[in-house]
């Protein structure tokens, strides 16, 4: 493929809330401030770019240090024999290795953490069954740092699960890196009860002829705002993005994502997909996707598909590409938001199938074919059964 020198696809003509303007003052997404210094990044004001779709009253809690309850949110891990797991103090050289804080709630969430959880897979390593990380009923506001490594030719699965209830907020980073020819696959379940809200900044770095896949199912909490940074760090690696989002009425789910190709004959792939139902139900997705000058045989592609049930919900969804290289195998983006098909629920109801059962079909559709690419039968399983659960709340409410 052969583009111009520079290109910035903002998808205009696309999208009608805004979509693909720029921060006036870091007109690319290479040049937004990344800092471990709490000076650094200042408390938005929330006209920003990074937070102008994002509730401000119900995350600013997160933005000060002095907000935050003495002790880290803790987490369990449950890993095959070989794995190791410490719990190590923030001055650990391990720890902050993969890219550095890009908003505020990353920032504070940086400086506010007193331990951290590693989970280390050795180099060679091959798993038969995941490792689980389990964060679960947090009390209050606090900070959570946890790592996850695995070495070179290693293949292993991780889950991270978080679950509960309290009036809890929850800021954590989790920093992952996949060593040279490493086969990993993250997947970052978001299942908490309506009232917790949760920042997450995941930092994901991808070594040489790795395979990292990155997988994101966000159900619960009443606002959760994670994004996921990615740091190539080897030419041949290849990164799949997906993620699955069911929003009911009064719940702020928001998903950004930064694909940053600075390597040569790299590989990505991102489509995420959600549902949305219920007075005041509000998705986000922000795709940024940034092809280096270095970057010489790309191949990139993001996809964002949003399915919206009923009246008063909204779904906002900004694809972003910028291009600086004339030498690229393949870039683009798609994004698209609509309301339930009427003509597939009349064509099934035609047919005998009831009313609800009809609306069950098609949305299951809508996600199958997403939930069948995750490969970790366990998580296909719960999500199938987990949005079977959201759909009966339609029915009942």
């Amino acid at each position: 493929m052969t583009t111009p020198n520079t290109i910035v696809d903002t998808m205009n003509k696309a999208h009608s809330h805004g979509a693909g303007t720029r921060d006036k003052a870091h007109p690319s997404r290479a040049d937004r401030p990344t800092s471990f210094r709490l000076d650094a990044i200042p408390v938005p004001g929330g006209r920003e770019e990074d937070w102008r779709f994002t509730p401000m009253r119900r995350i600013e809690r997160l933005f000060e240090p002095a907000n935050y309850d003495a002790g880290d949110a803790p987490a369990s891990v449950e890993a095959p024999a070989g794995v190791g797991v410490e719990t190590v103090a923030r001055a650990d050289k391990r720890l902050g290795t993969v890219l550095a804080p890009g908003d505020r709630t990353a920032v504070v969430a940086w400086n506010g953490f007193e331990t951290a959880t590693i989970v280390d897979i050795p180099a060679d390593t091959q798993l038969d069954r995941p490792i689980r990380i389990n964060v679960r009923d947090i009390n209050g506001t606090r900070a959570q740092h946890i790592v996850v490594r695995a070495g070179a030719f290693s293949k292993a699965t991780v889950i991270l699960s978080h679950t509960g209830s309290a009036d809890a907020g929850l800021n954590q980073t989790v920093e992952v890196e996949t060593g040279d020819s490493a086969d990993l696959t993250v997947v970052s379940l978001q299942e908490w009860d309506d009232t917790v809200v949760h920042a997450s900044n995941q930092r994901l770095a991808l070594g040489r002829d790795s395979k990292l896949t990155h997988i994101v199912v966000t159900f619960g909490g009443d606002l959760v705002r994670l994004c996921a940074d990615t740091d190539f760090r080897g030419p041949g690696a290849e990164l799949s993005m997906l993620g699955i989002y069911f929003v009911d009425g009064g719940q702020h789910l928001e998903h950004r994502v930064f694909v940053d190709h600075s390597q040569p004959n790299c590989y990505s792939r991102v489509t995420y997909k959600g549902a949305l139902q219920g007075k005041d139900a509000h998705s986000v997705w922000i795709g940024d996707c940034l092809i280096r000058e270095a970057a010489d045989d790309t191949d990139t592609y993001e996809l964002n598909r949003n399915l919206v049930l009923t009246e008063g919900a909204k779904a906002d969804s900004v694809p972003n590409l910028e291009i600086e290289n004339g030498e690229i195998k393949g870039a683009g983006h798609a994004s698209a938001t609509g309301r339930f098909d009427d003509e597939q629920l009349f064509y099934l109801m035609s047919r005998g199938v009831a009313e609800d059962e009809a609306r069950r079909l098609v949305v299951r559709g809508f996600f199958a074919e997403l939930i069948n690419q995750i490969g970790v039968p366990e998580v296909v399983d719960h999500l199938m059964a987990t949005v079977e659960a959201e759909l009966a709340k339609s029915r009942t409410n």
